[in-house]
């Protein structure tokens, strides 16, 4: 195994993971979506590692859970996230969070997780997910709007979209 490889995957296998989780809402999903994008990013590896690896990893992920919506348009939403311990008092905000986030509609979840969460731009969000800017902007102000409508005790939480 690439040594650098290895390196970059040990590096943001945690987080990468915990985006796919948000965003299909199943932590054996996104463990499986994980899995299969790291291994199409293995066998790329040496055409990828000097470009942007965690945007390939990324794309793979979103477009790959996208495919698997488009094939079985179910949700199995009762797994709690892969995530280290955060301090106790964010515990209670995050869980409601995390649950008004897995009643939202797949695209607006996946836009939400990659626009606020992995904090990329509408541009990027939207080569992602093969859709345009303004389905990125229209998909991110409903899902801002629907979760302020399914947990308006988070505030500010959930802005002003």
């Amino acid at each position: 195994m690439d040594i650098e490889f290895a390196a970059f995957v040990e590096a943001r296998q945690h987080r990468l993971l915990r985006s796919a989780y948000l965003v299909c809402g199943d932590h054996h999903l996104a463990e499986d979506l994980l899995q299969g994008a790291l291994v199409k990013l293995a066998l790329r590896w040496d055409r990828v590692r000097e470009g942007d690896p965690e945007a390939f990893l990324r794309t793979v992920v979103y477009r790959d859970a996208i495919s698997w919506w488009r094939r079985f348009r179910r949700e199995d939403l009762r797994d709690a996230p892969p995530e280290r311990p955060e301090r106790a008092d964010d515990v209670p905000g995050r869980l409601m969070f995390e649950a008004a986030l897995r009643r939202l509609p797949p695209r607006q979840r996946a836009v939400l997780v990659l626009r606020y969460f992995d904090d990329l731009t509408e541009a990027r969000t939207a080569e992602i997910l093969g859709v345009t800017v303004g389905t990125v902007k229209s998909q991110a102000s409903a899902g801002l709007r629907k979760l302020r409508e399914l947990a308006p005790e988070l505030g500010e939480m959930v802005g002003k979209g």
